[in-house]
């Protein structure tokens, strides 16, 4: 059974989550939809959670919104009662861990990022994290059969998938959010770590989050599931009242659910080409703003700032200018850079960038 202390706060809360991406101008373009709409869903300690929907649904959107790379208004999300975004020491301390997609490292300024692929062991990657339980990291080493000699731009990618699993879970996080991070894994592999993580919900509390389209070795491994479409909640509940009612397999459930939705889409599809619409909808993608300043904002402010936290939506238009994380404010803004700490006015900072603009 999961570790639940009576009357304890709950791990995650989502309360009425919207979220668009923003355009270049760090605003959600004018007409656009949202890609999450009025999301809530609320997990306790030792819950472990199956995410799942069809491509495009919304599950990696909000993963990340949990993991503190997007920002939201801090009310919408709370990860162990604190806004994972703003709270960074949840990320740092470990606490809240999330893993998925391609293994990655950001390259400089630039926003660009390549694949962890460098010659480089196992070994050095994994004991180069400081302030780990030799125990553990012993356990999770031997429980992903890990060759510490393995040097990561020789190994396949299930071998390099098992060394980035292993060092995201050296911390003893709390809540952990995973994102297909078992595709590249054998059989064999991704049973032990599926009963290894099934074993930190129960004797932890941990609370784990998984957003997959692999099925295999699941079917008893989900205290809950909850199912997205087109980013709004369809379905959360737990597993036991999925079985109850459902008489098909996990796998097959799911299956039904996604056939109906594709099954409404085509059907909405259709009668929009009736209509004389086209059949897909189209994405927008324009500015809101535009002459001086914005001019000077697409081409300095923004200028190369996309990746990982950058990725975000505006937090409530009434109180920022351009883009949320560069937090260029209506009245002032609060710049860091090595130690570096300034306050200027909106209009210092304009016309500095129109300065190096003309230069």
């Amino acid at each position: 059974m999961a570790v639940m202390k009576p009357g304890s706060d709950p791990t995650i809360v989502i309360d009425g989550l919207r979220f668009t991406y923003p355009g270049i101008d760090g605003h959600p373009p004018p007409g656009s939809k949202p890609l999450i709409d009025d999301f809530s869903l609320t997990l306790n300690a030792g819950h472990r959670c199956l995410l799942v929907g069809s491509n495009g649904a919304g599950k990696t959107t909000i993963l990340k919104i949990l993991g503190g790379k997007h920002m939201v208004e801090p009310h919408m999300v709370r990860v162990l009662g604190r806004s994972a975004f703003h709270d960074t020491a949840l990320t740092v301390s470990g606490d809240l861990c999330y893993l998925g997609g391609e293994w990655k490292r950001d390259v400089a300024f630039a926003g660009f990022e390549v694949s962890i692929q460098m010659a480089v062991s196992a070994e050095k990657l994994i004991f180069g994290v400081d302030g780990i339980d030799p125990k553990r990291r012993d356990e999770l080493i031997n429980m992903l059969d890990i060759d510490l000699s393995w040097k990561m731009h020789k190994v396949s990618d299930g071998q390099r998938r098992r060394v980035q699993i292993c060092m995201g879970l050296l911390k003893a996080y709390k809540v952990l959010l995973l994102d297909e991070i078992t595709v590249d894994l054998d059989v064999l592999a991704r049973a032990n770590l599926l009963k290894f993580l099934r074993r930190e919900c129960e004797e932890r509390g941990a609370t784990i989050i998984y957003a997959t389209h692999i099925f295999d070795g699941l079917e008893d491994w989900p205290s809950h599931i909850v199912y997205v479409s087109h980013g709004k909640l369809q379905i959360s509940m737990p597993m036991e009242k999925i079985k109850e009612i459902s008489k098909l397999s996990l796998m097959r459930t799911v299956e039904s659910w996604l056939r109906k939705e594709r099954d409404e889409e085509r059907q909405r599809r259709r009668e929009r080409k009736a209509n004389g619409l086209p059949e897909f909808e189209q994405q927008i993608e324009e500015s809101r703003v535009t002459g001086d300043p914005a001019s000077c904002a697409v081409r300095v402010v923004n200028n190369g700032w996309a990746a990982g936290r950058l990725h975000s939506t505006i937090a409530g238009e009434e109180n920022f200018l351009f883009s949320s994380n560069r937090v260029l404010r209506q009245n002032s803004v609060v710049m860091f850079n090595r130690g570096f700490f300034a306050k200027f006015s909106m209009s210092d900072i304009l016309n500095s960038i129109k300065g190096n603009v003309r230069e």
